[in-house]
């Protein structure tokens, strides 16, 4: 890819939060696994790459369409053609999950609403939870019990 490849942008434009993304490649592997930084630059401009694929089939499935806005169904169907049917059916259901939440979210009056349902605690110990549940998934373990609602900080 050159470096205007991308719609009015240069590379430098193009990516990802660098700090977000060293987080999840390090949350993917064993502790005691380290990773070079020329290795997670590599990785981080692989998504943006994936990325970019993803969009442009999206695109040219929804123009064949003769529509003008790339519908999550377009998206299903680029990676379909770009020969990802396999994670069809689990961005499904990440897609579908997003929509509950952002539901959910707006009937409680926004995201960051003042009358949240959780402490912060609640909140970090349920992320972890998700964290883990993707770990697993990705390594394609099974996918951890949720933990008791007591207070972890005992545990120690």
């Amino acid at each position: 890819m050159e470096p205007m490849d991308i719609v009015g942008k240069s590379k430098e434009d193009a990516s990802l939060p660098k700090a977000t993304m060293t987080k999840i490649i390090k949350e993917m592997l064993p502790p005691d696994v380290r990773v070079a930084r020329d290795a997670q630059d590599l990785l981080i401009e692989c998504c943006v790459e994936f990325i970019n694929l993803v969009s442009s089939e999206s695109n040219e499935v929804c123009s064949r369409e003769e529509k003008r806005t790339i519908a999550p169904e377009h998206v299903l169907k680029a990676l379909q053609v770009l020969g990802f049917g396999e994670y069809i059916e689990e961005v499904y259901t990440a897609y579908e999950q997003h929509k509950i939440e952002t539901m959910q979210d707006s009937l409680r009056g926004g995201k960051w609403s003042n009358g949240a349902e959780m402490t912060e605690e609640e909140a970090v110990a349920e992320q972890q939870r998700m964290f883990a549940e993707a770990r697993a998934r990705m390594n394609g373990g099974a996918i951890a019990p949720k933990q008791p609602e007591s207070d972890r900080s005992l545990e120690s």
